[in-house]
């Protein structure tokens, strides 16, 4: 019997318009096909909203109500990512019942990591009913809270599936993925054994530092940092942060690290020690993994930042391929990861673990809205 197509969505912390939609035809363990992917533009209202309710969960902090614009943003984003599902569906002739999931992953708004004394908290916009109803396809989201209410941190999600593309190209305890979204996250495994942790900020606090001075959106191809000087004596104090020295597993929230980093530089050379910084912390994070990987496969928004790349191969004395010098369709693998995590959790099978999440065991995670039929 043929796997079932499965759609993942993805919209990352970076805020870059982009609704990521992409199709896999999977079982949840083997991955038979790749499907039709896209990246899908919010339509303009959208965009501005969910800012703005990531500035408010910045100040709600966990505490008290919520913010009132979490819903307004909930529903504005869960109906664009369902109408641009249908006109996916409907562009590559696909019809709503050969697809058996959506793994809706929805806009995280404000994540915060166990501590010692206290559970982590999460909190992702996303109505998964909604989204069923809408598209008429079974929805999986809410993916991170079964894992936080266990004592895990609730990231990253995507290591199993990282997993599955190393092994696709024969990868070996050399080889690490690094994703590089606002937060960086590494996965690694040789075979029996699979890590996965945040290793400190990726593109946030460049694209920040870029917003503030009213230069765009984010660098493009790194020009901009690739213009600057790197303030060496300001990085080596950032380096010695504890978070990067501190055993995994660990995960962050956008704002853990931001643009603030730069305070009292000029753009340009801002914008090159937020790049370095980025690279440095990778460097970072590979001391403390099993086995030290030589090679990166680099997937996210990062990837297109050539000087982020190559501050990445100089301060951590790796390669870093991007992941389509690797095989693999960069832009889409956020997305098909959910849509891999979604029929897992419809196969009751783990999406996270005691050395990724730092779950107590392995565990299944997300909340299933069903379609009506």
């Amino acid at each position: 019997m043929a796997h079932p197509w499965a759609i993942g969505l993805m919209t990352g912390t970076v805020l870059d318009g982009n609704v990521d939609i992409a199709m896999i035809r999977t079982d949840g363990s083997e991955i038979a096909e790749f499907g039709p992917w896209e990246l899908a533009p919010y339509p303009d209202h959208v965009p501005p909203v969910l800012e703005e309710a990531l500035k408010q969960a910045r100040a709600w902090n966990f505490e008290g109500a919520e913010p009132e614009i979490f819903a307004m943003a909930e529903a504005l984003l869960t109906r664009a990512q369902a109408e641009a599902v249908n006109a996916f569906l409907a562009k590559n002739g696909i019809a709503a019942r050969e697809v058996a999931a959506i793994g809706f992953h929805g806009q995280t708004v404000l994540h915060r990591a166990p501590t010692a004394d206290a559970k982590g908290k999460t909190r992702q916009l996303g109505d998964g009913a909604a989204m069923a109803e809408i598209t008429g396809i079974d929805t999986v989201y809410d993916f991170r809270t079964a894992d936080i209410e266990a004592g895990g941190q609730g990231a990253p999600l995507s290591a199993i599936y990282h997993a599955g593309m190393l092994r696709s190209i024969g990868a070996g305890p050399e080889t690490a993925i690094l994703n590089l979204g606002g937060v960086a996250n590494v996965s690694w495994s040789d075979g029996e054994t699979l890590v996965a942790f945040d290793t400190g900020p990726a593109n946030a606090p460049v694209n920040d530092w870029i917003k503030a001075h009213k230069r765009g959106g984010f660098d493009v191809d790194g020009k901009i940092a690739a213009a600057g000087r790197i303030d060496e004596a300001r990085l080596e104090r950032l380096l010695e942060h504890p978070y990067l020295a501190a055993p995994f597993p660990k995960s962050l929230d956008r704002f853990d690290f931001g643009a603030a980093m730069a305070d009292g530089l000029d753009l340009a050379d801002g914008a090159a020690t937020l790049t370095a910084f980025t690279a440095a912390a990778v460097g970072k994070a590979l001391d403390i993994l099993p086995v030290r990987p030589d090679r990166l496969v680099v997937c996210g928004g990062g990837r297109k930042n050539p000087t982020m790349l190559s501050e990445i191969a100089k301060r951590a004395g790796v390669t870093a391929d991007t992941a389509e010098a690797a095989g693999f369709r960069g832009d889409a693998v956020e997305a098909e990861c959910f849509a891999y995590l979604a029929m897992r959790r419809l196969e009751d099978l783990p999406i996270s673990f005691p050395t990724t999440t730092g779950a107590p065991e392995k565990m299944t995670g997300g909340r299933i809205a069903r379609a009506a039929r």
